[in-house]
């Protein structure tokens, strides 16, 4: 009976019935353009003007290609299903998020000009934060404690001490929450709090936390205070937009503390469960004034996608009132980033640090499924005499996106790239640490997905003491792992024309 229910879940269904409507339009297209001639020299026709579009659109190129080459594949029906299935957007909550971050974005910039940041302090970083901050609205803070964790239970130790503290309000976001010794624990914190009056707002995907949050589970924890928004619940219609997902992990306490890195709410992130050997995450902790980014990202994604009447209004009411505010300790710029723009944040913050490094440049990734821009500037500063090593998992929680991972190592070994895979267990770590000056963490892979497809946040860290923290993990765990030698990566005429093939689509995966 266990395994039935495991089979024949609302998901499961909701997944089978996205699959058969594909699979039907697919045929009914295909019957349509060879049963009517007419169709099929107009669909090829379509399909040429759609070809056309493509190319002069203003969209990464890794998704024009692969697109292409559907469209050329399906000739006369490659159009069509690039209309309904590669350009549909959904145009009111992009309306929705536009309008939001215009109003996040005007409490960003109350604090004027911030002089404090300029050419003289920043050197060349200076021109990487000019750049978040017009792209995305995200600047830099200096009256910011930082505090970093190489493992996630001992971020979780804080998290729970923290929100023990709560006197006003806790806002939690995550991609993953299972059940298990870490989710009943932070529950029991988070009812305890609720119950005294502190306001709980709880943002889950609903495609990461779909077996745990039902919609009697969520009018349970509603039951009991916790506010809960669902995002983007799955649906048995095809919308482009159910690709996009909430991949963000936050954690924010009376805007005095905020926590973010790759870790979920499930034991294993915390090591209660060995699924793959060791599990390696890590996080950071901010303190001060750089946590107001973090609330107003919470509340962005809180007010576009939440109904109403649960709107959260006063924003300024979410602001710290911290009377002694930590001193300064190098340049803190959290920052969201979010695939309803054109505008790549997270890959470029990751290009732009490879191209200042000089020399050396760490970098954590559970996947490693990218771009000919990041393949690139890896590649160059490698070239350039960067020291510059990638750390993989030892042992992988998906098999195919590790072929996938691995597929990519060559590119990397060729170029002077040095590749390690964590032997202990799983690296679920992202971020980069380069010249003891700069450093990323947060939530955003070295993948198609985390770059393109879902929502996601990290801090960006510069002249910072936690700097060195990271970069001394950093050695640590390539000192734990297997350096890949470019002779593991012999060619092999079937696994390659495979790993071609899955590379044409790896941005559709």
């Amino acid at each position: 009976m266990k395994i039935l229910r495991k089979i024949f879940t609302r998901m499961n269904a909701t997944l089978l019935l996205l699959f058969l409507q594909l699979l039907a339009f697919a045929v009914f297209s295909l019957w349509l353009v060879h049963t009517f001639v007419e169709l099929y020299y107009i669909g090829v026709f379509f399909s040429v003007l759609v070809f056309s579009f493509v190319l002069k659109k203003d969209e990464a190129s890794v998704y024009k290609i692969t697109w292409i080459i559907v469209i050329l594949v399906f000739l006369p029906v490659g159009g069509v299903f690039y209309m309904f299935f590669g350009n549909k957007r959904p145009i009111k909550r992009i309306a929705a998020h536009v309008r939001e971050h215009a109003l996040i974005a005007k409490l960003l910039d109350e604090d004027g000009n911030l002089p404090f940041i300029n050419q003289v302090q920043c050197g060349r970083m200076y021109s990487l934060m000019q750049y978040i901050r017009k792209s995305s609205s995200y600047h830099a803070y200096i009256n910011t404690e930082t505090k970093y964790y190489p493992m996630g239970e001992l971020m979780f130790a804080d998290i729970l001490a923290e929100i023990n503290k709560a006197e006003k309000f806790i806002f939690i976001e995550f991609f993953i929450i299972k059940s298990g010794k870490m989710w009943d624990t932070l529950l029991g914190a988070l009812e305890k709090k609720a119950d005294d009056g502190v306001e709980v707002r709880l943002i889950v995907d609903h495609l990461g936390s779909h077996k745990l949050f039902t919609r009697r589970y969520i009018k349970t924890l509603r039951a009991k205070k916790i506010r809960v928004l669902r995002f983007n619940p799955m649906v048995p219609v095809l919308l482009l937009f159910m690709n996009n997902r909430d991949h963000r992990k936050v954690i924010v306490i009376d805007g005095k503390a905020a926590f973010t890195g790759g870790i979920n709410i499930g034991d294993e992130y915390i090591n209660e469960e060995k699924r793959f050997g060791v599990w390696k995450d890590t996080g950071v902790r901010l303190r001060g004034d750089a946590v107001w980014s973090f609330s107003l990202m919470f509340i962005e994604m809180w007010d576009t996608f939440c109904k109403k009447d649960e709107r959260i209004n006063d924003y300024e009411s979410y602001k710290s009132d911290m009377v002694e505010k930590p001193g300064a300790d190098g340049f803190i710029i959290p920052y969201g980033d979010t695939p309803l723009d054109n505008e790549q944040l997270g890959e470029n913050i990751y290009v732009d640090i490879l191209t200042q490094a000089k020399e050396y440049a760490y970098i954590f990734t559970p996947y490693l499924i990218i771009s000919e821009k990041l393949i690139s500037a890896l590649q160059l500063a490698a070239k350039r005499g960067v020291d510059v090593r990638i750390i993989t998992p030892g042992i992988p929680d998906k098999k195919p996106v590790y072929r996938l991972t691995r597929s990519y190592y060559r590119y990397m070994l060729e170029a002077g790239v040095k590749v390690y895979e964590y032997a202990p267990g799983f690296l679920h770590a992202k971020g980069i640490v380069s010249d003891d000056e700069t450093a990323v963490v947060g939530t955003i892979n070295f993948d198609y997905r985390s770059l393109y497809l879902h929502f996601e946040c990290a801090v960006l860290m510069y002249k910072a003491s936690i700097i060195k923290d990271i970069r001394d993990d950093a050695l640590l765990a390539v000192e734990q792992g297997r350096e890949v030698k470019l002779g593991d990566t012999k060619w092999r005429l079937g696994t390659d024309l495979l790993d071609a093939v899955l590379h044409l689509f790896a941005p559709l995966m």
